[in-house]
């Protein structure tokens, strides 16, 4: 195996967040899984925790930006920032995905409004719990075909459509809403508007009930001749057809990781957890024999591991390239396709290596195997990232590869 050592300024960091997982996020994450759609408020204490954190510049286990302005390229290296956060985000999804999921004001739409807002919408958002709404009933992967709409009046947007599954889209202050400011232009048009709770014509239809991450609400959401000041419109109002899509889509080159990380960690758990199960029944496994040569359970499980690490590195690589200032959309969609589908398939053998044990609410093994299964979905699914990679190491552009 490969270890690489983390950044020894990260310790403390990782240790805050494992600790968080272990003495707060494990011991309820039952209790909020049979509990779904209950507000976890145990964790307001970490939200506030985590706010500290990134006001101080240290970074945690929540939403950053990956921020590629002119005057933000000046500022050089982030120091690690984005790295920080994903290093957090294992640890604290080791405990549980979906109580991160819920922690306030470190959803999606917070690593949106970092990456893409102006220096003014960064000041004037901060502290604002937000939740991101890009899916639509006829369009799930696909975001270049989203129909909601916004239609400029005065000094307004009015926008109109409806959104589904919505993470945290009833419990956030705020959601960063994906709109066409000129369905005729295509892709370029497509742009992300923060609209605040409250909002006349903004309407939370429904909560969803979910195969995991119950912890976690998520939401259908309504827009009805919604009125969003011009203000709230993130980057810029100019529909650029020969940048295309890249401006809306840059949010991706930083959420993406973080899911990646969050995979990380359940999958991390799961192999854990049967490592342990496999010693108390008796099968060594040893990393200094071929693995044919050992017990077939011990077998399996180095093929599980071999998988975690080759997820774990390009999860890194991901982050590392965004605090160096690299475009690293390519190796974003990478991390998030593999690791997404190792943690669907190493936590389901893990379940199936348990036995009986690791089917039954005994085990936190059965939990897991639920959650990972939207990590390979969200944020676009593991079909997507694959033709993503394949654009981009072929150089071609999505009208020639579909």
């Amino acid at each position: 195996m490969i270890n690489l050592e983390v950044p020894k300024k990260a310790g403390a960091l990782i240790n805050q967040a494992y600790q968080a997982a272990a003495e707060v996020f494990r011991p309820i994450s039952r209790k909020y899984d049979r509990a779904e759609h209950s507000y976890p408020s145990e964790l307001d204490m970490f939200a506030a925790l985590l706010d500290g954190l990134n006001s101080s510049g240290e970074g945690g286990a929540g939403a950053a930006g990956v921020r590629r302005s002119e005057k933000d390229e000046k500022k050089g290296n982030r120091n690690g920032g984005n790295l920080n956060v994903v290093l957090g985000t294992i640890e604290m999804c080791w405990g549980d995905v979906g109580l991160l999921l819920s922690m306030p004001r470190q959803g999606l739409g917070n690593a949106a409004i970092s990456s893409v807002a102006t220096d003014e919408q960064l000041e004037r958002f901060k502290g604002v719990w937000a939740a991101m709404a890009i899916t639509e009933p006829g369009c799930g992967s696909d975001s270049a075909a989203i129909t909601t709409t916004a239609t400029v009046d005065g000094d307004d947007y009015i926008i109109n459509g409806e959104k589904i599954f919505v993470t945290s889209g009833e419990r956030a202050d705020a959601v960063v809403v994906w709109a066409s400011l000129d369905r005729s232009k295509g892709r370029a048009a497509i742009k992300s508007f923060v609209v605040e709770k409250g909002t006349p014509g903004f309407e939370v239809v429904r909560l969803e009930h979910k195969l995991g991450i119950r912890a976690s609400d998520t939401a259908v959401l309504r827009f009805e001749n919604c009125r969003v000041p011009r203000e709230n419109l993130l980057g810029s109002p100019e529909i650029d057809t020969a940048k295309g899509f890249a401006g809306v889509m840059q949010t991706f080159d930083n959420t993406r990781p973080l899911v990646a990380a969050m995979a990380i960690g359940v999958t991390r758990a799961a192999l854990e957890e049967t490592r342990r199960i496999l010693t108390e029944a008796g099968v060594r496994i040893d990393y200094d024999r071929p693995s044919h040569t050992q017990h077939a359970a011990a077998a399996a499980f180095l093929q599980l591991e071999s998988d975690y690490e080759a997820a774990y590195l390009l999860t890194l690589e991901s982050a590392w390239m965004a605090d160096n200032r690299k475009p690293n959309s390519l190796q974003a969609s990478m991390a998030k396709a593999k690791a997404g589908r190792t943690a669907v398939e190493v936590t389901l053998k893990c379940v199936e290596l348990a036995g009986g044990y690791g089917y039954t609410e005994e085990s936190l093994l059965e939990k897991w195997a639920r959650d990972a299964k939207i990590l390979d979905i969200f944020e676009g699914t593991q079909q997507i990232q694959q033709l993503i990679v394949a654009r981009r190491i072929l150089g071609k552009t999505s009208a020639e590869l579909k």
